[in-house]
């Protein structure tokens, strides 16, 4: 036996006692005699729990999961309902079993461990293995030591609280997803790419002529998500389906937004529509490249701009004076701190500094109404009418006819305006070339999906349009981001202020060539400073 290990038999139960991580035989034995995790805690205790408290709580608790006595486990953390649901169902509906759990150096409250395991189904086995962590915190009611209760401390892809785990048949066969090169997209190799790739093998594992295995799955029931498959038991045959993804700037979008939390970034082709790049770096796994609903700050501005050209309210090269502040309505808009005002100011110069006052004031210019904004996004950009089919699950966007202060904080991508990166992409994609063509990460061939459509711009708009982005990438505020990049470049900064938040959130969408990308960072601050350079570095690639 490997120095350091004892082994003690307790009623009929061995327990493993792993020295040096600070779990004695003390605590091994009370946690079996079931003891309700009481012994030796105080209801008047207050504050964090100490070392002891620690050490004897994760104990009890390791010591009752080990043991599939799910209801004992759960005994032992703040929220045992829960708790025992999932733990019944790591055992019942998740078929695992032999567990050990080996604890780590605890880090204060919190506890770092190993849990190894099999998974055992159908005739079928194969060792599991994972590393988790969990937080002891103060009993509110009891004062007692408890674990404090989140479905990740079963295990970390567990990110819902309806999240569970189960082994059977999959319910959809694998794919061998192929990017545009013929290159096979893995999870290993692009990791943020696992949440798109099991909603293409949801939606195609059996259009692309693959067969089901058995698999250990997170299953999300709450939001009608695809399967997370964790572990294979037995291998079922890959179809085959080829995706628009470009590896190098898929690689690209990898790289950079994990530069930045909470950071998203969306890659087209304008010429076609067809998606190059999505990347996530999120705690919660969502796509929120895809399916994210933020403001967008002034990115806004190019739909805005459009909508005042093509009502000829004014030009590029016509005016939109930037005076301090714009009221509206009873409500006061301001630009960001230190912005000159510039009563001479043309379209262009506006929103190459990005100046709010100058769009708001002219919001009120006829023939503009309460919907022309709606009107604009949806005619004329494809937005917002909940017809998209991306090949996954996406959001189209929301403009709505807004009056009152709202419709003012519209033109400038605050208010009731929702978009994701991908519908920030689109934007430029539209902006740039003028017609509208729906992105899309998988042909419309393999289904025979009809693809949204809209009646594009002017030519004499999307020109405008890509000469004001220009302008703005080269000696506007998207210039320090966009520094570096040789070739036909525009872009527009936007940063978007969420109530509760220390920090506005960072918007940025730029093209070189005949590549789109857009980007946002949660409580990024200005575009340029987060959501720019991860803009910057996709289209660095080229596509």
């Amino acid at each position: 036996m490997a120095k350091g290990v004892k082994v003690a038999v307790i009623g009929g139960v061995f327990a493993v006692m792993v020295g040096g991580a600070g779990y004695g035989a003390f605590n091994i034995v009370s946690a079996l005699t079931g003891d309700g995790g009481t012994s030796g805690v105080s209801a008047e205790k207050s504050g964090p729990p100490d070392k002891d408290e620690v050490e004897e709580t994760t104990a009890k608790f390791f010591a009752a999961w080990q043991t599939a006595a799910a209801g004992t486990a759960a005994s032992y953390t703040n929220n045992d309902a829960a708790a025992e649901r999932l733990l019944t169902a790591f055992t019942d509906d998740a078929h695992i079993t032999d567990v050990k759990i080996t604890p780590g150096a605890a880090r204060g409250t919190t506890v770092p461990f190993t849990v190894k395991a099999k998974v055992a189904y159908d005739g079928k086995s194969e060792p599991l293995s994972y590393r988790s962590e969990l937080k002891v915190v103060r009993g509110v009611t009891t004062g007692r030591a408890l674990v404090d209760w989140r479905p990740s401390v079963v295990h970390p892809e567990l990110k819902k609280e309806q999240d569970t785990l189960v082994t059977e048949q999959s319910a959809a066969p694998p794919i061998e997803a192929v990017g545009r090169d013929g290159s096979v997209l893995t999870k290993e190799k692009y990791p943020s790419l696992g949440p798109v790739l099991d909603a293409l093998r949801d939606k195609y594992g059996e259009k692309a002529g693959g067969t089901p295995g058995i698999e250990l799955v997170v299953r999300h029931p709450s939001d009608g998500a695809p399967d997370t498959p964790l572990l294979t038991l037995a291998k079922g045959k890959a179809g085959k389906l080829e995706t628009t993804i470009s590896p190098s700037a898929q690689e690209a979008a990898e790289k950079a937004v994990k530069r930045f939390a909470q950071s998203s970034v969306v890659a087209v082709k304008p010429s076609s529509g067809e998606v190059l790049a999505v990347a996530n770096n999120r705690d919660d796994g969502f796509n929120a490249a895809f399916a994210g609903q933020a403001a967008p700050g002034s990115t806004m501005k190019i739909m805005t701009a459009a909508m005042l050209i093509d009502n000829g309210v004014t030009s590029m090269n016509g005016p939109a004076p930037c005076p301090d502040t714009a009221v509206w309505q009873g409500q006061t808009f301001k630009n960001l701190t230190g912005m000159k005002p510039d009563e001479d100011a043309t379209l262009a110069g506006s929103f190459m500094r990005s100046c709010n006052t100058a769009f708001i004031k002219l919001i009120d210019e006829k023939p503009l109404t309460d919907a022309s904004l709606t009107q604009e996004a949806e005619r004329r950009f494809g937005l917002g009418q909940d017809n998209w089919k991306t090949g996954i699950a996406s959001f189209d966007g929301r403009v709505p006819a807004v009056d009152g202060p709202d419709r003012a904080a519209g033109a400038i991508g605050q208010g009731q305006i929702q978009m994701s990166p991908l519908n920030m992409a689109s934007v430029t994609a539209t902006a740039i070339t003028g017609s509208f063509r729906q992105p899309y990460l998988v042909s419309p061939e393999l289904d025979d999906r009809q693809l949204a459509r809209a009646e594009g711009l002017r030519a004499s708009t999307a020109a405008q349009l890509k000469q004001m982005m220009r302008l703005t990438a080269t000696q506007g505020t998207a210039a320090e981001a966009m520094r570096g990049l040789g070739g036909d470049i525009g872009a527009k900064t936007g940063s978007a202020e969420v109530d509760g938040n220390a920090k506005s959130n960072s918007w940025f969408t730029g093209f070189r060539g005949d590549v789109a990308a857009a980007a946002m960072t949660e409580e990024g601050g200005h575009g340029g400073d987060a959501a720019g350079p991860i803009v910057a570095a996709v289209l660095r690639t080229g596509g």
